[in-house]
Parts: C-alpha cells; sequence; structure tokens
C-alpha cells in the first residue's frame, strides 16, 4: 500500500501531493529499520528545514530531501545548511551523516548531473521511491542483521570503484532468501530422517493470526520478525512444512541469537510457529520459551549459529524435543484455537 500510495503522490495532481509523499517516504524509512524523525512540511525560520532524518542503528545520519520530480533545479546549498544547523545542535556530525535525495519518478539524469559536477557530490545518494520500495521488500524477505545493514549502507555515499559491497549484499540476500527457516538435522538425532529441501513461507498469515487472537496490529519488519506500530510488542513468527514421523508428524524451525535479542527488548514478546500452515499455530510468551533454549541442540557455523527447535504432533499433543536427557515440554496449552 505504500508503494501504491507513492505512485499515486508522483503521478497524480493534487494538494499537496509532495507533502503526502513526504509522510510516505519517511514511513518507508522507518519499514527499511531506520529511527526516523519527520521533518516540517513547510519552512520555520531558524530552524532546519529538512523532509526526514532517519537514523541508522550503526550511528549514521540520512537527512533526506524529498522531491515530486527533478523538473526544477534542488538547491544543494540549502542541503547542507540544514547539516549545518544539525551539527550546531548536536543532533549529528559530519562524519556521520549524508545527504539522501528521495525522487518520485525515476528519470532523474538532470539532477544526476548537478551532484555530480558540485562539491557535495560525495555527500549525496540519489534514489528513486520505486527503488526505495524494492529494497523494503527485499529487507522483509531476509533475517540477518548484517544482511539489512548491507542494505542501509546502499543509502550512504561511498566510492564505488570497487564493487564488493554491492556483489556482497546481492550474493548474500539471495542466499538467505533461498534458504528454509529448517535447520539441518542434529549429528546425535540419528533417528530423524533429514528434510528434503521445500521452501515454505506462510509468516504473514501466521502473524494475522497471531494479531487476531493478541488483539494488536502487526507490522513486518523482515522474514520472521513482526512488532506493533508502536513496538510494544515484538513477535518472532517461524514456519515449518510437516514431516512425517513415527506415530504422527514433526516440525523443524530455526531460532537465531539475534531474534532472542530482538525479544528481550520487547515490552511483550513472543514466539509463533506455525505448524504445516497458518490453520497450527503455537503461540509462546518469550519468558516461557527463553528458559528452554539452555536444553536445545546449537548449530554453530563461521558465517551463524541457530538453536534446533524441534515440535512433534503426538496423536494431537505437541510437545518440544530437546537434547538427549533433557525433560520434553508439552506446548499443547499454548495452541491457538484452530480455524
Amino acid at each position: 500500500m505504500l508503494a501504491n500510495y507513492a505512485r499515486e503522490c508522483s503521478a497524480e495532481k493534487f494538494d499537496d501531493s509532495g507533502l503526502a509523499l513526504q509522510d510516505v517516504v519517511n514511513e518507508i524509512g522507518r519499514r527499511l529499520g531506520f529511527v526516523v524523525t519527520n521533518g516540517r512540511y513547510r519552512g520555520v525560520s531558524g530552524q532546519p528545514g529538512f523532509d526526514g532524518l532517519w537514523l541508522s542503528p550503526d550511528g549514521h545520519s540520512l537527512i533526506v530531501e524529498v522531491k515530486k520530480t527533478d523538473a526544477y533545479r534542488i538547491s544543494l546549498e540549502t542541503s547542507a545548511g540544514y547539516r549545518t544547523s544539525l551539527i550546531r545542535l548536536q543532533r549529528l556530525t559530519e562524519d556521520r551523516s549524508s545527504f539522501l535525495f528521495v525522487v518520485g519518478r525515476e528519470d532523474t539524469g538532470e539532477f544526476e548531473a548537478q551532484v555530480r559536477g558540485s562539491k557535495y557530490a560525495w555527500d549525496v545518494r540519489l534514489i528513486s521511491v520505486e527503488a526505495l520500495c524494492r529494497l523494503v521488500r527485499l529487507k522483509e524477505e531476509v533475517e540477518d542483521p548484517a544482511t539489512v545493514r548491507r542494505i542501509h549502507s546502499i543509502l550512504v555515499p561511498q566510492e564505488f570503484t570497487k564493487v564488493d559491497g554491492i556483489i556482497d549484499l546481492v550474493f548474500t540476500a539471495a542466499e538467505e532468501v533461498r534458504e528454509a527457516d529448517e535447520p539441518d538435522e542434529d549429528d546425535d538425532e540419528p533417528t530423524t530422517r533429514k528434510p528434503k529441501f521445500v521452501p515454505v513461507s506462510f509468516h504473514d498469515a501466521c502473524a494475522a493470526r497471531v494479531a487476531a487472537h493478541l488483539g494488536s496490529k502487526l507490522v513486518r519488519r523482515s522474514r520472521a520478525t513482526y512488532d506493533s506500530p508502536d513496538s510494544s510488542l515484538t513477535v518472532i513468527c517461524a514456519v515449518s512444512r510437516e514431516h512425517p514421523a513415527p506415530g504422527g508428524a514433526s516440525f523443524w524451525y530455526a531460532f537465531h541469537p539475534h531474534q532472542r535479542e530482538a525479544l528481550k527488548k520487547g515490552a511483550r514478546s513472543f514466539v509463533a510457529f506455525g505448524c504445516g500452515s497458518e490453520a497450527v499455530v503455537l503461540l509462546i510468551p518469550f519468558q516461557d520459551f527463553d528458559k528452554w533454549l539452555v536444553g536445545m541442540n546449537m548449530t554453530k557455523k563461521e558465517d551463524r549459529e541457530y538453536w534446533h527447535v524441534h515440535v512433534f504432533d503426538e496423536n494431537q499433543k505437541y510437545v518440544l524435543h530437546r537434547k538427549k536427557g533433557q525433560q520434553r515440554i508439552d506446548l499443547t496449552k499454548y495452541l491457538l484455537p484452530r480455524v
């Protein structure tokens, strides 16, 4: 819907369409994981007049300017003045800030030439609204914070004689999108057959059930992470296809340390497991689930690590299997009412 709103603001003429586009772009910034301060709609004497100020998790600030078109010459000096004012107010530093111009249309040749010929060429990034929306879609398909950091870095000016950083983003994002949520087989589970890779993706359907049950809207932040608009509620939603198992079925999930950290920060936090489809969802308060992690198997690789979450359906009784010798946990009470 945000992408549709942005296209309407860019293509159609209506009162204050540029201001509406400013709001849409700032919300897109939030979906990308920036802490966003909305700018003013119109300038006020003595106050910096940026359209948005986006702070990345690594501390870099983007001074965002939103334009419906590049048909009119844009004053880079004015934008530079905003940064000077923000530095004076101690809201950012020069070495950890840059400009991001977001333009409603993709044909931006005139503005690109203007930037290249200015002294601000190494401080400015330019992106169309459509490309910004594509970045959000990419972010929503990945889960690894390192990949999200690479997405943020695309919006920061840098020298591109060497393109390794862009290649890293393309490669790691593609690899992560291809990965299933299901972990590799445990070495100490010889009776468990390693599942054939079959991608499953019903995260949104599970999240919709959780949202209805908790009575709160949930916004997708990444492939498996959702939170409420005010960030008071956080849910990690993992899904698994059904695997045949003696006496019933089993479901395999990977739970990552960065997901645990995200849940720790939430005022209300839950882990949701979709078992085969959105019809069967386990919704577990994080404070319960976190206590069980110590007894779970864990894979540690050079580039990632995760706990194995093995849930078995034993004649409609859902049980968490952990390491040999560890108590199994009956999860049946956490089932959402069936749809």
